[in-house]
C-alpha cells in the first residue's frame, strides 16, 4: 500500500529541462522584433521556438543592451584608456553588487555591538 504523497509524486509528470538554445542570433533577432512590432503574440512565438517565456524575456533584454550599445558614441580603444561601455557596466554593476555587500556586512556589526534597547534615532 502507498500514501498519498507518494501516489502523487508517481503521477506528477517530470518536467524537462530545455536543451541549450540552437537558434542563431538572426532568428532570434526576428522573434523579438516580430513581438515588438506587434506583427505576432509572444506565444506564437514561444510555441513556434519551442522556447519558454524567460528565455524569450532575456533575448528582449539582450537586444535591447545591445541596441544601446551600438548607439553610444564610439570611442578609440586602441589605447586602453576607455573601457567599452559593456564591460563598464558589467563593471559598475560588480561595484554596486560589492557596495551593497559590503554596506549589509557592515550594518550587521553594528547591529551586533549596538546597546539593546535603544535604537540609534535615540537620543
Amino acid at each position: 500500500m502507498t500514501s498519498k504523497k507518494e501516489q502523487t509524486a508517481a503521477e506528477k509528470p517530470k518536467r524537462r529541462r530545455l536543451a541549450a538554445s540552437s537558434h542563431t542570433a538572426s532568428e532570434k533577432a526576428q522573434a523579438v522584433l516580430a513581438i515588438w512590432t506587434e506583427r505576432v503574440k509572444t506565444a506564437e512565438v514561444m510555441r513556434t521556438l519551442q522556447v519558454n517565456y524567460i528565455t524569450l524575456q532575456q533575448w528582449q533584454e539582450r537586444a535591447m543592451e545591445g541596441m544601446l550599445q551600438a548607439l553610444e558614441p564610439r570611442v578609440n580603444l586602441a589605447d586602453g584608456a576607455a573601457l567599452s561601455p559593456r564591460i563598464r557596466a558589467l563593471l559598475d554593476r560588480r561595484q554596486q553588487q560589492i557596495g551593497k555587500e559590503k554596506l549589509a556586512k557592515r550594518l550587521e556589526e553594528l547591529a551586533g555591538v549596538a546597546p539593546e534597547g535603544k535604537t540609534p534615532s535615540d537620543p
